[in-house]
C-alpha cells in the first residue's frame, strides 16, 4: 500500500511535483494560500485542507515546495503548521531549497515532534518537474528514503541520495550557482554572436554542438531568443540561491569570484525590473547596454518537453 501525502506549496514547480504523484496513483491532500492552485490539484483529483495541519493529520505524511526557509518554518512549526498535525512516526519531506543550516535545524525542530525528516530539493526546472522528469537530491536516513522512494520516483526520473540531511542543500545549491553562471555567460556568448553578424539560430544550434555547450544554454537560452524569457523561475529565488551559495563560501573558506560577480550582476537584474522578474531576464541587462535585442525565429516561448 502506497502512503499518502499532504503538500504544501502548489506555485509552478510544487504544483507540478504534486500533479505527477496524482497521476501516478497517489492519495494527495493539499494546501495553498492560493484558492486557484488548490482548485487545479483538486480538479486532478487530491482533497483541499483548510491548513497545513489539517492537510498533515488526514495523510500522516507531508510535503512542502515553498518559496523561501521563513516560509517553510513557518507551514512546518507555525500555528496551524504541519507538526501540529503530523502524527510521531510521519515524514516531513521538504521540496524547497535552503541552506545547510536551515534545514538541518528545521529537521531538529520536527525531530524534537516525532518526525523524521528528508530534504528532498529538485533541480532540471519546472518544465521538467511538469513531465515527472526533474532529478531529486535527497539528505537524511538511507531507510527513510526507501521508505518514500516510491512517492519521490513519482515526481522525478532520478534521485540522488548525498548524505545526511544537509546534503542536498549543498548539493542543490551548487546546481544553482552553477545555472545563474552558466545563464549570464550563455547571454554574453549569443551577443558576442549577434554583434558579430552570425545568425543567432545558427549560433544556437553550433553551441548546443560544441564543447561550450551547458544544460542552462540548451533550455534557457531558447526563451531569450524567443522573448518571453518565461522560465518560471525569479530574480529573488536565483539572489536567495546565489545567497546561500556565497554563505556557504564564507563557511566552507572557497574564494567564490564568479559566484560573487554573477550576484552582483543579479541586483543590478533585480534594481532594473524587479524581483519578480524571470531570473532568465539578466539577459536583458546586456540587451539594453547594447541597445539590441536577442532574437530569432522557431523558439518556444515556454519549455516543452
Amino acid at each position: 500500500m502506497s502512503e499518502s501525502y499532504a503538500f504544501i506549496g502548489l506555485g509552478h514547480l510544487g504544483g507540478n511535483l504534486a500533479a505527477s504523484l496524482i497521476r501516478n496513483g497517489f492519495a494527495i491532500t493539499v494546501f495553498d494560500r492560493d484558492p486557484a492552485a488548490v482548485e487545479r490539484l483538486v480538479t486532478l483529483g487530491a482533497t483541499a485542507a483548510n491548513s497545513p495541519a489539517e492537510a498533515a493529520a488526514r495523510a500522516g505524511n507531508a510535503i512542502t515546495c515553498l518559496p523561501s526557509p521563513k516560509i517553510s518554518e513557518a507551514v512546518l512549526a507555525g500555528p496551524g503548521g504541519l507538526l501540529e498535525g503530523l502524527p510521531k512516526g510521519g515524514t516531513w519531506i521538504e521540496m524547497s531549497t535552503n541552506g545547510r543550516d536551515e534545514i538541518m535545524r528545521l529537521a531538529a525542530l520536527a525531530s524534537a515532534e516525532g518526525v523524521e525528516t528528508l530534504e528532498c530539493p529538485v533541480t532540471g526546472g519546472v518544465h521538467l518537474a511538469a513531465v515527472g522528469k526533474i532529478t531529486a537530491l535527497v539528505g537524511g536516513d538511507a531507510a527513510l528514503y526507501e521508505r518514500h522512494r516510491a512517492a519521490i520516483e513519482a515526481m522525478c526520473a532520478r534521485s540522488f541520495l548525498m548524505g545526511p540531511i544537509g546534503s542536498a542543500a549543498v548539493i542543490k545549491v551548487i546546481t544553482n550557482m552553477l545555472a545563474f553562471i552558466h545563464l549570464v555567460a550563455a547571454g554574453e556568448a549569443l551577443m558576442l554572436a549577434k554583434q558579430g553578424g552570425l545568425d543567432l539560430a545558427q549560433s544556437y544550434h553550433a553551441i548546443v554542438a560544441s564543447s561550450g555547450n551547458s544544460f542552462v544554454h540548451e533550455t534557457e537560452s531558447q526563451l531569450v531568443l524567443n522573448g518571453s524569457y518565461d522560465i518560471g523561475f525569479t530574480m529573488d529565488l536565483a539572489l536567495k540561491d546565489l545567497g546561500f551559495a556565497l554563505g556557504m563560501g564564507k563557511d566552507f573558506g572557497v574564494p567564490l569570484e564568479l559566484a560573487s560577480r554573477v550576484n552582483a550582476i543579479f541586483e543590478q537584474g533585480k534594481a532594473a525590473y524587479g524581483g519578480g522578474a524571470w531570473s532568465t531576464q539578466i539577459v536583458k541587462l546586456l540587451e539594453d547596454a547594447v541597445g539590441t535585442d536577442l532574437r530569432a525565429p522557431g523558439f518556444p516561448a515556454r519549455l516543452e518537453i
